[in-house]
C-alpha cells in the first residue's frame, strides 16, 4: 500500500475547501498583501480595492480556513498568514500559471489561418 492509499478521504475534503477558499482572486490578492508583514483589515482594504465590510468577509473566511491568524490591536484587527508555506504554495501554482499560458502561446503561433 502506498502513501496516497492511505490518506483518508476526510483529508481530502479539508484540502479541497481549502483549495475553494482559495479559489478567488482576492482572497489571492490578500495573501501576496500580507507575504511579508501583518495589516489591518483598513490597510488591506485600500491595498486592493475593495470596501472594508468586503475585506472583512473575505478576511473571516480565511482565517476560518486557517490560512490566516488575527490579531486586534485596540479597535483594529491585524492580519497575518498564519504559515508561511501558504506563500510558496501560491508561488508554485503561479509558476505553473505562467508555464500553461507560456505553452498555449507557443501553439497559438503555430497555427495558422
Amino acid at each position: 500500500m502506498n502513501q496516497k492509499d492511505s490518506i483518508p478521504k476526510e483529508i481530502y475534503e479539508i484540502h479541497a475547501n481549502i483549495c475553494q477558499c482559495l479559489a478567488n482572486p482576492k482572497r489571492l490578492e490578500i495573501i501576496n498583501t500580507l507575504r511579508d508583514k501583518e495589516l489591518s483589515a483598513t490597510e488591506i482594504a485600500e491595498k486592493i480595492g475593495i470596501s472594508s465590510a468586503n475585506a472583512s468577509q473575505h478576511l473571516a473566511i480565511m482565517r476560518n480556513k486557517g490560512i490566516l491568524k488575527s490579531r486586534r490591536d485596540g479597535v483594529s484587527i491585524h492580519y497575518s498568514l498564519a504559515n508561511p508555506k501558504v506563500i510558496t504554495a501560491c508561488d508554485i501554482m503561479r509558476e505553473v500559471l505562467f508555464e500553461y499560458l507560456n505553452e498555449k502561446q507557443s501553439l497559438t503561433k503555430k497555427v495558422k489561418f
